[in-house]
């Protein structure tokens, strides 16, 4: 709670410093409007309105307070950052991070980002691509070392690249997903987990369509660009995405460790079911890292985000050049997505984001393409996913999104 303290007190200040003077030549009525205008865009009143019902009523989850929404749907702990222009405009727990100790969720609790780790990691690849190390339009069996991808003749026209797999195009067929392991289970290497050899508990990657022909999830796929960037940069797979990513961005609560450390399990949320109940294990460990690695918070999920937005622009380049980063945010022209991030047009505005989805964990980061807002979200729950899409719409409507955008007529 104490990171929305000072952010509060930091935009009332700001507040009374500024648009108080800069109304005091208007007539009483309007510049008391516009006072209280700004004043309703503090964290303190958005956190507000957020947690309320909602009004108008409009039915659904409407008539709810977000704590009413989390017992609906059985989610002990929910953790927010919101984005507004280019900045954190406030971060929030809720609720418990752990049903068996009672622990608080904080703006710093970890949550397992599952999926999401995806776009994370892809930063990474695009950061060795940036700096010659890799092509993103290479021959994937050019770079990989320790292992191949059996093809057959599926690639005869076209090569299975680090932007097809990067994208989910690449023609593999596993569909993965991954249940991840139980932290008293043998865990597979990276090399077992592509051959489906035990003790992985996954079948194996394989082909079954040339490359670019249609968009089709795998999780596999990421897995063989996980060894493809560990074997061109000789460094274990965390540490790169700690020395290439996490640290320049100051994402200090995050990282891929599988299985958490022990000093870094003090501050992790536990899996919980759809029923909100603790389960056989706190959390299941994921060896596949690129594909669900990544233990980390919404604010440091957040802060990517808004590098991201800032790179765009040309106004940061602590990963990556706004050439390079334009590739995280187009699609490559099969589906809709892009070298890591899913791009989605919502009302009048196009966003890029990514879900995610492991053993007891469900979250969610989305940002603006042009414009600096966005929100990451995470639950320890297997049911949070319900919790997560109000929590969206709560905020679009708050902030004002474009997403809720009509065309302009003719």
């Amino acid at each position: 709670m104490r990171p929305v303290r000072f952010i509060v007190h930091v935009a009332i200040t700001v507040v009374s410093a500024g648009i108080i003077s800069a109304t005091r030549d208007l007539p009483n009525g309007v510049a008391a409007g516009r006072v209280r205008a700004a004043a309703d865009d503090t964290p303190a009143s958005m956190i507000a309105k957020i947690e309320a019902a909602q009004s108008p009523n409009r039915q659904g989850h409407d008539p709810f307070t977000l704590q009413q929404i989390m017992e609906k749907y059985r989610v002990p702990g929910v953790s927010i950052a919101v984005i507004k222009d280019f900045a954190i405009h406030w971060s929030k727990g809720y609720g418990i991070a752990d049903v068996t100790s009672g622990a608080p969720v904080t703006p710093e609790t970890m949550f397992q980002a599952a999926s999401i780790s995806k776009p994370v990691s892809a930063m990474a690849v695009l950061r060795a691509v940036q700096e010659g190390k890799l092509s993103l339009d290479q021959d994937i069996n050019t770079i990989l070392k320790s292992w191949k991808l059996p093809t057959g003749d599926f690639t005869r026209e076209q090569a299975v690249t680090l932007r097809t797999l990067l994208s989910h195009t690449s023609g593999l067929g596993d569909g993965f997903g991954f249940p991840g392991y139980h932290p008293k289970d043998p865990l597979p290497t990276v090399v077992q987990i592509l051959n489906g050899e035990k003790p992985s508990n996954t079948g194996k990657v394989f082909m079954e369509r040339p490359p670019f022909t249609a968009i089709k999830y795998s999780g596999g796929g990421t897995v063989v660009v996980q060894l493809a960037l560990t074997d061109v940069i000789g460094k274990p797979f965390p540490q790169i995405l700690r020395e290439w990513v996490l640290d320049p961005l100051g994402m200090t609560n995050s990282a891929f460790e599988q299985p958490l450390s022990p000093e870094r399990d003090k501050q992790a949320a536990r899996a919980h079911s759809g029923r909100g109940q603790a389960m056989d294990a706190k959390w299941h460990v994921y060896p596949e890292l690129e594909a669900a690695g990544l233990w980390t918070t919404p604010t440091d999920l957040a802060k990517l985000a808004i590098e991201v937005q800032k790179t765009l622009w040309g106004k940061s380049n602590r990963v990556l050049s706004t050439v390079t980063v334009k590739e995280m945010v187009a699609p490559v022209g099969v589906g809709d997505f892009a070298v890591g991030f899913s791009m989605t047009k919502q009302g009048q505005g196009w966003y890029f984001g990514h879900g995610g989805s492991n053993w007891g964990f469900q979250c969610d980061v989305i940002a603006h393409r042009l414009k600096g807002y966005g929100v990451a979200i995470m639950t320890n729950a297997d049911s949070g996913g319900a919790v997560i899409a109000e929590l969206r719409a709560r905020i679009a409507a708050a902030y004002n999104w474009d997403s809720l955008d009509k065309a302009v007529p003719r």
